[in-house]
């Protein structure tokens, strides 16, 4: 199995004991996400791509991801936070 998704492919998590260690483990099918800034980041992409005109270069893209980061409502940022005490109880619990 490819670990790298996990380690980043660190150096210290490519021994073989720890391979080893690494498949002995369960790994919930459907774990949580417990980076919030994806869900964040997923968002922002989703305004941004239904700018309309859509941006049509670097410049345009740059001063959109701006524009929808500022309009970003501070509840969405803060229900993300405050999500991550839920998800990771659904991890120790899995």
């Amino acid at each position: 199995p490819d670990f790298t998704f996990m380690d980043g492919n660190a150096r210290t998590h490519q021994g073989r004991i720890i391979r080893e260690r690494l498949l002995e483990m369960e790994w919930p099918a459907l774990s949580p996400n417990l980076k919030p800034i994806e869900n964040l980041w997923d968002q922002l992409s989703c305004h941004v791509e239904g700018r309309n005109p859509a941006p049509q270069n670097l410049n345009d893209l740059r001063a959109a991801l701006q524009e929808e980061w500022n309009a970003m409502p501070q509840q969405t940022i803060s229900r993300l936070v405050n999500s991550m005490r839920r998800c990771c109880q659904a991890v120790i619990d899995a």
